[in-house]
């Protein structure tokens, strides 16, 4: 499944962009873009508008935005960026701070969102006083208010995600090897810094990670599923379900790797333009895995609360769920999966791909990008990849020196070889 064929509502903090362009032209259109907009979205004064003094939310809770409606005195709103789950989110100006752009996610008006938007708050006004310099590229909040009983957050507004990243420059093809290391130090920085504060992010897919106007830099965003690490309740929904890592389906106890898998799904999609692990549900996502990364351990399996849905533990058979081509009806077949039927470097690594890759530093640093994918997506959770050990892995600590050093060594154990 490719990659830019995923869609659900408009993630929160992304900001629409045109075509790419020339820098400069850009910059120039985006200015006059956001004057078109402003002016077609007067300021309303909520005093002066009877229509909105009453009816300010739909049937499931969420604002009714206005355009042109100045929120806490302040914000000038110009456009309508989506809705998900928790909220709806606008673009606005701030009109106190210079007319800077913001990106405001006004939380549903019940209870149960508005408490999940103060736990929000809570884990990023944590993760911000361990990084007051905003230099481990997590999403920056400004500050929050209420409006009309909304639970209101301000944020930096950046330019897109990368899911439109991914649309716009790489569509069905993925991105280059050098961009994708960028992204990916840049990802490991954001879980040291939630591994250090004791947070699982739970949500971390394209989708949730935004980038600046020029596209070098990163930030993770949405940590509405976020949650402090001893909060682990055990359920086999957590995390968008083609990032969902094995023990979260089985029912393990999970803890940050949960992250890191999610974070290997995301990296293979920005290089190659499609989704790792398009299973239609839990189970297809299981033989999805399998089919990759060879059987799970009986010894995980037994751990699992939920594993007795999908295997016949004793047996190591798994219960391949499938809708029958004739009567509709779900039928369950026992499979015997003994190992990968096509794993990462035959993906990643075969003849056919890397004879497009005539550069040697490229190629390099592909077998080490494969290296890095297959231990972030390792099954066993307890042998998956650290954060730390994922900062030092040669892909994310390469550098072209390094590469030519590399390069000579086996040029020169070649030539000693020969004579």
């Amino acid at each position: 499944m490719f990659a830019a064929d995923y869609e659900e509502a408009p993630p929160a903090m992304s900001v629409p962009k045109p075509a790419q362009q020339p820098a400069a032209a850009l910059a120039e259109q985006e200015f006059d873009m956001f004057a078109d907009i402003l002016a077609a979205a007067p300021v309303v004064v909520n005093d002066q508008n009877p229509s909105l003094i009453d009816n300010w939310d739909d049937p499931d809770g969420y604002y009714r935005l206005i355009l042109g409606e100045v929120l806490d005195k302040r914000y000038h709103v110009y456009n309508n960026l989506g809705k998900g789950v928790f909220s709806n989110v606008v673009l606005a100006r701030d009109t106190v701070d210079g007319n800077t752009d913001v990106a405001i996610k006004i939380i549903r008006n019940n209870d149960t969102m508005y408490r999940a938007g103060m736990k929000e708050i809570a884990i990023l006004k944590k993760l911000q006083e361990h990084d007051p310099q905003g230099k481990k590229h997590v999403i920056r909040m400004i500050r929050q208010f209420e409006h009309r009983n909304h639970l209101c957050v301000v944020f930096e507004a950046l330019s897109l995600n990368l899911r439109q990243v991914l649309r716009k420059f790489g569509k069905d093809v993925g991105l280059n090897i050098r961009a994708v290391r960028v992204y990916a130090q840049q990802l490991f920085l954001s879980l040291s810094l939630l591994r250090q504060c004791n947070i699982i992010h739970a949500d971390i897919k394209p989708d949730n990670i935004l980038v600046n106007e020029a596209k070098n830099v990163l930030k993770l965003c949405d940590l509405g599923s976020a949650s402090d690490v001893s909060e682990n309740d055990i359920t086999p929904y957590l995390v968008s379900r083609f990032y969902r890592a094995p023990e979260i389906i089985l029912g393990l106890p999970y803890d940050p790797a949960i992250d890191m898998w999610s974070v290997g799904c995301t990296l293979y999609e920005l290089y190659t333009g499609k989704i790792l692990f398009p299973g239609r549900s839990n189970n297809q996502m299981l033989r999805c895995m399998m089919d990759l990364k060879g059987p799970f351990s009986k010894t995980l399996l037994r751990r699992g609360q939920f594993s007795a849905q999908h295997f016949d533990v004793d047996k190591q058979v798994f219960l391949q769920q499938e809708i029958d081509k004739l009567t509709r009806n779900e039928v369950v077949k026992s499979v015997v999966i003994t190992k990968p039927t096509r794993d990462l470097r035959q993906r990643l690594l075969s003849p056919q791909v890397l004879a497009g890759v005539r550069d040697e530093e490229e190629r390099q640093l592909i077998h080490q990008f494969v290296d890095l994918l297959d231990k972030t997506l390792t099954l066993n959770p307890e042998k998956r990849i650290t954060v730390k050990e994922a900062l030092k892995h040669p892909f994310i600590v390469w550098s072209r020196t390094s590469s030519r050093a590399s390069t000579e060594t086996t040029s020169a154990a070649a030539t000693t070889t020969s004579s």
